[in-house]
């Protein structure tokens, strides 16, 4: 395909195809992909932008004045009271479709001002500033008033005038003291907004145990609450270490695939059927849900001769049993084979082909002879021949009374031995 024909522009840096308007990523977490940023305004026509602000917390605002604005650009927008200053991150059609599902109403959507001019960014680099030492300040203050909160983290208004405390609490605070103490303190108007263990993970950012960063930190907008029974579901091991991620509570993953699990599930037959055949009684043992498999066991409680069969094949044994029917064994003579295969690539393979074989460092002697494969008495004949070829001097004892001594040349002087004519 000719690119240079087309209305947009391909990006070189990623190369997968993505439009370099679209994948533009601003310095916060929650970033999103404009998959219609190349589209045409007559299509995606609309007022609605997306302003984000600092970490995850993002804003809707109506773009009044018509003011071109793309992705990254950073503007001003309306505050009660005063102005904030954020970065566009969605705008057109994708900004509608958000909003929408966020359920703002129509008088919670203010109005975008202006692209930020130099002053704005002079008092929001200054009102930033001061968000750190605010947030030790007054976690000591609600220290002192023995309120059962941890605040998490402060933000500052762009201008200055507000400042939003983001705490967790387990019960039910009142913070009325604590808000006047603070705006005593720092002069501002004060906001208190309660947040959860899996808000401050996605606030703070991290790496979870999957090597990834963190989905709350990235994409995942809305929290639904996650429950022991999805990891049931799909056979996972009830370890709370393994189950829980970096907030502390269990991992939001668990929620992925447990659709999938239970469909799946359906499929296999239940746990309190026992399967009768001409020999003995298997009890339901474990299953593969995905592979489908069921393994059974003559002991109820404890593994015993255990037989792996399909799931269609112990369907067809229980309809049997209804029957009145035995059979004579439960793999009906053929095993079951898992069929899926394994996607290693390196399986069966030698890792001590990696290996280098040690190399021996000692020369070889004449006549192709290692020093390491010559016997005792050629060690000895080798020796007596050096002696006289050497003219049978042997060589000064190695110590510091006889070294020799160096020549300016850089040549030493003694014994040197018979030179060869």
């Amino acid at each position: 395909m000719d690119y240079s024909k087309t209305g947009f522009q391909i990006s070189r840096l990623c190369g997968r195809g993505l439009t370099l308007r679209g994948t533009g990523r601003s310095d916060k977490q929650l970033n999103s992909y404009d998959y219609l940023a190349d589209i045409p305004p007559s299509i995606t026509d609309s007022d609605m932008v997306e302003v984000q602000f600092k970490n995850t917390r993002k804003g809707y605002y109506r773009n009044v004045n018509g003011i071109d604005l793309v992705k990254g650009d950073i503007v001003a927008v309306e505050a009660n009271p005063g102005h904030d200053i954020g970065t566009v991150s969605l705008t057109g059609r994708l900004a509608e479709l958000q909003a929408s599902k966020a359920n703002l109403r129509e008088d919670d959507i203010k109005r975008v001002y202006r692209r930020a001019r130099v002053v704005d960014m002079e008092k929001y680099h200054e009102a930033k500033a001061l968000e750190h030492e605010t947030m030790i300040e007054s976690r000591q203050i609600a220290q002192r008033l023995r309120l059962n909160m941890k605040i998490g983290d402060v933000e500052y208004q762009g201008d200055g005038n507000k400042a939003i405390f983001y705490y967790i609490a387990d019960e039910r605070v009142d913070f009325r003291q604590l808000i006047r103490v603070l705006a005593d303190a720092f002069r501002v108007r004060i906001e208190m907004r309660q947040i959860g263990a899996r808000q401050e993970a996605g606030r703070i950012g991290g790496t979870g145990p999957c090597g990834r960063e963190l989905c709350c930190a990235t994409w995942m907008k809305s929290f639904v609450s996650v429950g022991a029974n999805a990891a049931r579901f799909q056979d996972v091991s009830l370890n709370p270490q393994k189950l829980s991620g970096m907030c502390a509570k269990l991992k939001c993953c668990l929620n992925y695939e447990v659709d999938a699990y239970m469909e799946a599930g359906a499929k296999l037959p239940s746990r309190e059927v026992v399967l009768q055949t001409a020999d003995s009684d298997y009890f339901l043992f474990k299953t593969d849900i995905m592979a489908g498999l069921c393994t059974y066991s003559t002991d109820k409680r404890i593994p015993a001769n255990l037989e792996t069969v399909t799931a269609a094949r112990a369907k067809e044994i229980i309809e049997m049993n209804r029957r009145g029917e035995r059979p004579e064994s439960l793999s009906g003579g053929a095993p079951a084979k898992d069929p899926r295969t394994s996607n290693d690539l390196l399986e069966g393979a030698d890792l001590s082909r990696f290996d280098k074989a040690k190399r021996n460092r000692k020369p070889k002697r004449k006549g192709g002879a290692s020093a390491q494969g010559a016997k005792p008495e050629h060690k000895a004949a080798d020796k007596a021949e050096r002696k006289q070829e050497g003219g049978g001097a042997e060589r000064p004892a190695r110590g510091r009374g006889n070294r020799p001594e160096r020549r300016p040349g850089g040549k030493r002087e003694g014994n040197q031995g018979p030179k060869a004519e």
